[in-house]
C-alpha cells in the first residue's frame, strides 16, 4: 500500500505505537521490536513529545529518546516515516494531567519541534501532529507555525489529532486560503466496535471517530485517518481485559459474534481481523506492542484479506 500524499511508499499500512518504548519496554526489546517491524516492511513509527508523562517518574522524553537511539544505531532514518506530536506536553514538572499542557501557540510549536528533533536525532519529521485541541489559540497562529516549520524543511506533512470534523474542515480552509501546508492526516480513537451514542471517554483528551468524520474523510481523498486504541488494550482476545464500558450495548454482542465468525473462516485472530477491517478502508491502524508475539500478530494482519462478503457482513452487524 502507498503512504498518503507527500510520504514514501509503505509496504505495510500499519503504524507502530511506541508509548512504552524506553520505559516498561527496555532498550534491548525496543531495538528488537523496531528491527523486526522494519524487516517485515513496516515504515510508520508513531510517538509524541509527552510519552509517557502520566507514569510516575517519567518526563515524556522517553519514547522519542528510545527511537532516536535506535535510529542512530541503525543509520536508517530515511527508511522510516517518523510521526510525532506537539501540544499535550505538561509545562509543570510532575503534572500527570493535561491541565498544564503546552498548547498550540507558535512558540509552543517551535519549541516542541526543536525538542522532538533533538531527542529523535533527526533534522526532519515526516508527520507532525497537533496532539490535542487548543481553542485558546487561533488557527491562523497554529497553522502559520506549522507552515514555517515545513518551509524550513523540518516537517514534511502535518496532522490533527483529537479534533472534530468541523474544526478540521475549518483549519484546512484557513491553510488553503493562505497557501499554507494543510492538515492531511487525522488521528482519533477507533476500532471495530461502535460506542454508545453520546459517549464521553474517561481518558482526557481522547476523541472517538464519528460518522461525521468518516463522511468528511470519504469526500477528502488527500486526508488519511490514523486510528489509535484499535485493539482496546487487548480486550478482543484477553479474558483479563474487559471490553470498555462505552461499548456496553446489544450491538457489541452482535459485532463480536460476526468478528469471531470471520476470524474462524480466515484462521486468524480477532485482533488481526479488526486490523484488516480497518486497513480495508484505507485507515492506518496504530498498534502498540510490548512483546515480539504481539508484533508478529500485527504483521500477520497486514497480509490478511477480507473478501467483499466478509466486509459487508462485518459492516452490517449493528
Amino acid at each position: 500500500m502507498e503512504c498518503a500524499p507527500g510520504l514514501r511508499v509503505c509496504a505495510m499500512n500499519i503504524a507502530l505505537g511506541t508509548i512504552p518504548f524506553g520505559t516498561t519496554v527496555d532498550l534491548d526489546t525496543t531495538f528488537a521490536l523496531l528491527d523486526r517491524f522494519v524487516e517485515a516492511g513496516g515504515t510508520r513509527i508513531d510517538t509524541a513529545n509527552n510519552y509517557p508523562f502520566w507514569v510516575e517518574g517519567r518526563t515524556g522524553d522517553e519514547s522519542e529518546l528510545a527511537i532516536g537511539a535506535w535510529l542512530a544505531a541503525r543509520g536508517n532514518r530515511d527508511a522510516v516515516v517518523l510521526s510525532t506530536k506537539v501540544g499535550a506536553r505538561p509545562t509543570v514538572a510532575g503534572d500527570r494531567t493535561l491541565d498544564s499542557a503546552e498548547g498550540l501557540s507558535a512558540a509552543a510549536i517551535a519549541r516542541g519541534a526543536e525538542g522532538s528533533l533533538k531527542r529523535l536525532g533527526t533534522d526532519y519529521i515526516d508527520v507532525y501532529w497537533s496532539h490535542i485541541e487548543d481553542r485558546s489559540v487561533p488557527f491562523e497562529e497554529t497553522l502559520r507555525a506549522f507552515d514555517e516549520l515545513a518551509r524550513a524543511g523540518k516537517v514534511r506533512a502535518i496532522g490533527a489529532s483529537n479534533m472534530p470534523a468541523w474544526r478540521l474542515e475549518r483549519a484546512r480552509n484557513v491553510s488553503g486560503a493562505r497557501g499554507w501546508l494543510p492538515y492531511t492526516h487525522v488521528q482519533q480513537r477507533h476500532t471495530y466496535l461502535r460506542p454508545r451514542p453520546g459517549t464521553k471517554l474517561p481518558e482526557s483528551g481522547h476523541r472517538l471517530v464519528t460518522d461525521d468524520l468518516l463522511g468528511y474523510l470519504a469526500d477528502e481523498p488527500d486526508l488519511t485517518l490514523w486510528a489509535y486504541n484499535t485493539l482496546m488494550f487487548g480486550a478482543y482476545t484477553r479474558p483479563d481485559r474487559a471490553i470498555p464500558e462505552i461499548y456496553d450495548h446489544p450491538g457489541t454482542t452482535r459485532r463480536l459474534a460476526v468478528l469471531h465468525e470471520v476470524a474462524g473462516e480466515l484462521d486468524a485472530t480477532p485482533n488481526q481481523v479488526v486490523l484488516a477491517w480497518l486497513m480495508a478502508d484505507g485507515i492506518v491502524p496504530i498498534v502498540g506492542v510490548s512483546t515480539m508475539e504481539q508484533l508478529e500478530e500485527a504483521i500477520g494482519a497486514a497480509e490478511l484479506k477480507l473478501d467483499d462478503e466478509q466486509r459487508a457482513r462485518m459492516d452490517a452487524a449493528m
